[in-house]
């Protein structure tokens, strides 16, 4: 039975994708309806799952080298948390697509991004894991791309080329990896690696690997694909990339860190030096931001961070790591559930104002009360107020950096800079949540505002749908002990966490103390540097104008200018130069062995042939377009598919 949910949880979206396109070119409404039924067995396929027990399946000769997928707490806990958030969010596609086009498409790349995020958390090895890696970047660059307006396509030019860089970094490196391990079993890499000789082709293969991984989870420094994808997919979408698709990142870093390099220091500290950086410069960039989505894909890289301090510190403190690695798995958790709620929440909003910026959408949610609690819940859980699930993580990931100064004394002033870092980015996630809160629920509308005075902003279903989810928040951070222990008990396995010698005191003032610092520091932020440096008040209120600098950009500053013109000229350069080397290398032969000699030989040009064209042709229509382009290439890699697949 185990077997059979594996298959049938990465596999049947995949079978129902043309299914919803075919039913959905008769009838919208049926096929929302298909859709919504497709997601919700694959979420009780999930709960089975979880009760059934660990599990394992393999299909031998399938793309060459097999595939493989296993059940665990772990994974299949992070298949729920995949299958709860694609059938929260195809809820809400509905009304957030009452009025959209190319929705068809839409649903058929919506299911097979289900099918390779859900591929990747039951994979049990690595190759398993790349190719529907792969599946999940690819077909989830349609949803980026849907509206097809000038920013979401250039967001989507970025999501492509970071995937696709980082898609064949890791692929080199999984290529090492099976070179010096002899395999690819996640569960065998430990004592593969152990037994390797050369340590520095360890890690050439290991950050090799990481750098996919790291992309998709938004780790600095190639984060710059999150904020505008994030910006540019619908609303529901965005739930997904950022509640789920980044921790499919996660799971390949934790492959690397509690497998490859368990209890390494050395890549303890390049996680650490990663994490930090990402967790301050993520929420900086959404003190910032005045659009609303931007501001929570911000967060989202900031939380990414968070999780990456708490991988680094798994691999510091060694067998005494039960707190970080509890710390890591409740932070992914509660992340996800945050994100799942907020986006589709803007949403609901942008249904309404059409707008995500913060100007045109201050004041939206005054006299709005249920809306205030779907948001300001998970605002709150974010920014880590106690008696919330995102205090309990918090609280776990900083005891962990203040257990290893105690452990390690030697390293106090380095890491006690690292739980100052931790604190200050907890600080200016209280302060964006604190701004968000403020011009959403307090400030008053504009006058001009179209939707001032409309009661209705969103159906029974919608809402419905986040209340049920918020429901769950003060349960799981009131009780800690009960819940929340239960949960993190589910990653140590995967994680080779040791059980935590006594249960957390959660709300002892040790604990809580440092909550309240951070807190502290966001309304000081708040107050100190965001209303008086980032805000502007004129007759129509409070405005937000746009303070950051954009040198700053690295995608612009940075990556663009060396994709697009320092590397094609350092290409062009060689180029001429090896050309250069041909010619006069002919020129020269030529001379020797035509010395004294006055003819020349002149082939007869024929200007029909190849691309000599007697009447040549305005290169503009579907043929030539980029479309074309990825139906040829996709047709392509489908034929060798097959044969790979026969061929096995």
């Amino acid at each position: 039975m185990s077997q059979f949910l594996l298959l049938f949880l990465v596999f049947f979206p995949t079978v129902c994708a043309p299914v919803s396109y075919l039913i959905g070119r008769k009838s919208k409404g049926m096929r929302n309806y298909f859709v919504a039924v497709v997601t919700g067995l694959e979420l009780a396929a999930a709960v089975l799952l979880m009760t059934s027990g660990e599990a394992a399946v393999r299909l031998d000769g399938v793309c060459g080298l097999g595939l493989g997928f296993a059940a665990d707490g772990f994974r299949c806990l992070m298949t729920l948390i995949a299958a709860i958030g694609w059938f929260e969010a195809t809820l809400m596609l509905r009304e957030y697509f009452a009025h959209s086009r190319n929705r068809n498409r839409y649903y058929v790349f919506w299911l097979l991004t289900l099918t390779g995020t859900v591929g990747v958390f039951l994979s049990a090895d690595l190759f398993t894991t790349f190719v529907f890696f792969e599946v999940m970047s690819f077909a989830s660059w349609v949803m980026v791309i849907h509206t097809e307006k000038p920013d979401a396509i250039k967001a989507a030019e970025t999501y492509l080329a970071v995937a696709v860089i980082g898609g064949l970094v890791t692929l080199m490196g999984i290529f090492l990896l099976y070179h010096l391990l002899g395999t690819l079993e996640i569960n065998s890499l430990y004592h593969a690696a152990s037994a390797v000789e050369s340590n520095g082709a360890l890690w050439v293969a290991g950050l090799l690997t990481l750098v996919g991984f790291a992309a998709k989870a938004g780790s600095f420094p190639l984060h710059i694909w999150l904020p505008t994808a994030h910006s540019a997919a619908p609303a529901p979408a965005s739930a997904v990339l950022s509640g789920v698709i980044i921790k499919t990142g996660i799971f390949g870093i934790l492959v690397l860190s509690t497998q490859v390099f368990r209890y390494d220091y050395n890549w303890g500290i390049v996680m650490l030096a990663l994490g930090v950086i990402t967790m301050v410069l993520g929420a900086v960039l959404a003190v910032f931001s005045i659009d609303l989505k931007r501001t929570l894909a911000c967060s989202s890289v900031s939380q990414i961070g968070f999780i990456l301090t708490g991988i680094a510190m798994q691999c510091l403190l060694g067998h005494h790591n039960a707190m970080a690695v509890d710390g890591t798995l409740l932070h992914i958790v509660n992340h996800a559930s945050v994100k799942l709620i907020l986006f589709p929440a803007a949403g609901v909003i942008y249904c309404t104002t059409h707008t995500f910026d913060l100007n045109k959408i201050r004041g939206f949610g005054k006299g709005k009360p249920l809306l205030m609690l779907v948001m300001g819940i998970p605002m709150a859980s974010l920014a880590g107020v106690p008696g919330l699930n995102g205090y309990v993580s918090k609280t776990l990931l900083h005891e962990s950096i203040v257990e290893y100064i105690h452990l390690v004394p030697q390293t106090a002033g380095l890491f006690t800079a690292v739980e100052w870092a931790f604190l200050f980015a907890g600080g200016l996630t209280a302060a964006y949540m604190l701004k968000l809160f403020i011009c959403i629920f307090i400030q008053s509308p504009a006058e001009e505002a179209h939707w001032a005075g409309k009661k209705k902003y969103a159906s029974k279903l919608s809402m419905g749908t986040l209340a049920g989810l918020v429901a769950v928040m003060p349960v799981m951070g009131l009780l800690p002990n009960k819940v929340m222990d239960g949960l993190a008990a589910l990653g140590r396995g995967f994680m080779h966490g040791e059980a935590p010698a006594h249960a957390a005191e959660y709300f002892a003032w040790a604990n809580l103390k440092g909550s309240l610092i951070s807190l502290c520091i966001g309304v000081a932020v708040y107050l100190l540097i965001i209303r008086p440096f980032l805000t502007v008040r004129d007759c129509t209120g409070v405005s937000y104008p746009d303070r950051w600098p954009q040198k700053l950009d690295l995608e612009t500053g940075l990556y663009r200018p060396l994709l697009c013109v320092i590397l094609p000229f350092i290409g062009a350069f060689f180029a001429r130069v090896a050309e250069g080397i041909v010619e006069g290398t002919v020129h020269l032969l030529s001379d020797l062995l035509y010395r004294g000699q006055t003819r020349n030989v002149c082939p007869p040009e024929d200007e029909e042939f190849a691309a000599y064209d007697a009447k040549p042709k305005s290169r503009v229509g579907f043929r030539y377009s980029f479309a074309y382009s990825i139906i040829l290439m996709g047709i392509g890699l489908s034929l060798t598919l097959l044969y790979v697949l026969f061929k096995g």
